[in-house]
């Protein structure tokens, strides 16, 4: 007879890793509460503040008015998420924001370190797990502001796809977009500057027509509903620095992701109506996609009064008219394919959708071994060809495998700067990627995003 064997440290550790990973494609539904009492109570929280002001003689900030509730029926009372596909949101959204896969493992880390963060309870509401209330682990406010914008972008994408169905959505680095044509930041002063700004522009698009632009702005908190109604008044900071057009003519949404200890995970949200419509004007040729935008130094400044003809009233922020629009289409086209191109592991192909002053430079030099020339890995999932790059890292002391890419048939046309023939190909499969995120060939889990990126994560050996 065979002696009975204790496992060892490591096939202890190995089997603790794939239920790690098991529990990454687990689905647990996410609260959404948007409601008039809601948007009352942040108007409320911004009369507040705009009385202290006041009585401070400080200068009152500039808010989105008409912040309201989200309609029930674009987006439910709870959206359900495995916590894989969330942290492949935030990875893409983040990508370009922690410099780029020049840096290795570096740029996915902000997602990746998230692995054992989420759980559910017995309500089937997504949680924090032991150890993502860990404080050692995870520094709170850190923690609260990047699950902030996974969740953000994964229900503002929902409520868009339900508006827009036949249309595509992308997520876009709005301080990446706005550099193009912008200084930020700088030794200058501008007085119409304004150092709040949206973190993302979602581009509702299809091809042959006119792209519609939503701002968004992300927060959140370990703390009650009094902070996350702070934030959203904050956050409509944010929204406001950006006009498309006439003042009244730009949509928003703002978040605010509550984050207890053990209650389960909600998300806060309101929104401002609006058209966002990059048309183009009469006579004016078609826009090209596949050419490069230029750097514009264009002076910062929202002409409030625009439209209307009366006399101007300039307040701080960033205006896109009409006659730019053609413009910033090209610039959001192209800060689309530099994410997924950095995604994906590539300093060089990043490089070549980024202009000087949205960092080209940085993705040109900073490139770390396997990527120098393109992509390095190719790997199958679900049955798809998918090229990109890995990172091996220890999970719990077990080492495990992480891969992010695109799908080979359209990483060739970005790869040879085709941004026209990618969104054409990308737009017409946005239905086709299959939904099933745990891979028994790759053996371990997988998201496909409708812009034809992929992660994919398995324990090694």
């Amino acid at each position: 007879m065979n002696a009975i064997r204790n496992p060892t440290r490591g096939e202890m550790m190995g089997k603790h890793a794939v239920a790690v990973l098991r529990d990454l494609v687990q689905p647990w539904n996410v609260a959404i509460h948007s409601t008039s009492g809601l948007a009352g109570s942040v108007a409320s929280v911004a009369d507040s503040d705009d009385k202290e002001r006041r009585g401070n003689s400080q200068e009152l900030l500039r808010r989105k008015p008409g912040l309201h509730a989200v309609p029930v029926g674009d987006r439910g009372q709870s959206i359900e998420l495995t916590p894989w596909k969330l942290l492949h949101t935030l990875g893409r959204a983040n990508v370009l924001a922690r410099q780029g896969a020049g840096r290795g493992l570096a740029e996915h880390w902000a997602s990746l370190k998230y692995c054992q963060a989420l759980n559910g309870n017995h309500g089937r509401f997504m949680t924090l797990s032991d150890e993502g209330r860990n404080p050692i682990r995870h520094y709170k406010a850190v923690q609260s502001g990047e699950l902030g914008i996974g969740f953000a972008l994964a229900v503002a994408q929902e409520v868009l796809g339900r508006r827009y169905p036949d249309h595509s959505v992308s997520v876009i680095d709005a301080e990446i977009a706005l550099r193009a044509g912008w200084t930020l930041t700088g030794k200058d002063h501008s007085t119409h500057r304004a150092p709040k700004r949206p973190h993302f522009f979602l581009e509702v698009w299809k091809p042959g027509v006119p792209s519609k632009i939503v701002l968004v702005a992300c927060k959140g908190t370990h703390g009650k509903p009094a902070q996350v109604h702070a934030q959203l008044s904050t956050a409509a900071v944010h929204v406001e620095a950006v006009h498309i057009g006439r003042s009244e003519e730009t949509p928003a949404m703002v978040f605010g992701t509550e984050i207890p200890g053990k209650e389960p995970i909600t998300l806060h949200v309101l929104e401002a109506s609006g058209c966002g419509t990059l048309s183009i004007p009469a006579g004016a040729d078609e826009v090209d996609l596949d050419s490069p935008p230029d750097d514009r130094a264009v002076v910062p400044g929202i002409d409030l009064a625009w439209g209307t003809g009366e006399k101007p009233r300039m307040v701080t922020g960033y205006h896109v008219r009409p006659e730019d629009h053609g413009w910033f289409r090209r610039v959001l086209a192209h800060a689309d394919a530099a994410g997924l191109m950095a995604f994906t592991g590539g300093g060089e192909p990043t490089a070549r959708y980024l202009s000087k002053r949205q960092g080209k430079r940085h993705f040109e030099l900073f490139t770390h071994a396997g990527t120098g020339i393109v992509q390095d890995i190719a790997y199958s999932v679900h049955g798809v060809d998918f090229v990109g790059t890995d990172h091996v890292f220890r999970l719990n002391g077990t080492r495990v495998e992480a891969f992010s890419g695109i799908a080979r048939d359209l990483f060739k046309g970005l790869a040879a700067g085709r941004v026209e023939e990618y969104r054409q190909k990308a737009h017409a499969l946005r239905e086709e990627w299959p939904d099933e995120q745990w891979d028994a060939k790759w053996n371990g889990p997988v998201s496909l995003n409708r812009d034809g990126s992929v992660l994919a994560i398995r324990v090694l050996g």
